[in-house]
């Protein structure tokens, strides 16, 4: 048995993975770090001696959490699309709120869009779609966690694509300004310009790809502006700008179907974070539109 502060310090070094993890489930940055709390009292009062992965069992820890939290929320009739997710207190400056919470909003996916049409699925089909589509772990995986079979875990995420298929998200307010950043980014790539390429990116950007995507030849990940300016420059030359579930990013294209779509989080005019998704299933529920 490790002691209490190693127990501490290892826990430290998941912290901003289980919040990513408890954003995606909640919704909410205001219960986030309860349920993150919760993991971590679970966590400490278990004997983990024999368990391998432990990233994947405080992720799994963290669902269950969050799960309960959701069918709390969803027993009480709560809405936490007005009363958590827009709601902002009076002089606070949301762009400042977004910059110290930028771990949180979605980075990997299709940004504000994506979190709204998740707020209208059923808790155990939330966690099945953001466990498997967006953390990538596997139905076997996620069945326990939702109680159910693999098959019927599975299900629950079909269930959850269909719906984002078919729920139209809010319209975007800087969907121009993202284009524009988005556009510009591309022709840097292409161009092979290096310092502009830099100046679009912050100096903190992590560029992830998820796992089809990293057996077509990209890296996991890649983190700081000069790291991802390098991997981009010169490439992207087929690249074309596209709507990802309604909100601006990019796609590849090969034999008239899209092959990887490129998720931007943007904020201040400037790219927090490039996520490449390939698995045909995200690429299907993110209702990809080429822009002309």
């Amino acid at each position: 048995m490790i002691d209490h502060s190693s127990r501490a310090e290892v826990f430290e070094e998941h912290r901003a993975h289980l919040r990513s993890v408890a954003y995606r489930m909640l919704g909410s940055t205001s219960v986030v770090d309860d349920a993150v709390q919760e993991t971590w009292l679970r966590f400490s009062r278990s004997d983990t001696s024999a368990v391998e992965n432990l990233r994947g069992w405080l992720t799994t820890v963290a669902a269950r959490v969050c799960l309960d939290m959701l069918r709390a929320r969803r027993s009480r009739r709560e809405d936490p699309l007005d009363e958590e997710l827009f709601d902002t207190p009076a002089g606070a400056d949301p762009a400042e709120d977004f910059r110290q919470e930028r771990d949180l909003i979605l980075a990997d996916a299709v940004g504000q869009a994506l979190i709204t049409v998740l707020d209208t699925l059923a808790p155990a089909e939330r966690v099945a779609f953001v466990l498997h589509d967006l953390f990538d772990m596997s139905f076997e995986e996620i069945a326990p966690i939702v109680a159910r079979t693999p098959l019927a875990a599975r299900k629950l995420a079909s269930r959850a694509r269909q719906r984002l298929r078919t729920t139209t998200p809010p319209p975007q307010e800087d969907a121009s300004r993202r284009r524009t950043v988005v556009e510009a980014f591309l022709s840097a790539s292409r161009g092979g310009d290096f310092a502009a390429l830099l100046s679009l990116l912050d100096p903190e950007v992590v560029l992830r790809a998820d796992s089809i995507a990293v057996r077509m030849g990209a890296s996991a990940e890649v983190r700081g502006a000069h790291a991802v300016a390098e991997t981009f420059k010169g490439r992207a030359q087929v690249a074309q700008t596209a709507l990802l579930a309604g909100t601006v990013g990019a796609a590849w294209s090969a034999g008239g179907q899209v092959r990887v779509a490129f998720a931007f989080t943007i904020m201040d005019g400037r790219i927090t974070a490039i996520d490449l998704l390939a698995d045909p299933e995200r690429l299907q529920a993110l209702n990809i539109t080429v822009l002309a």
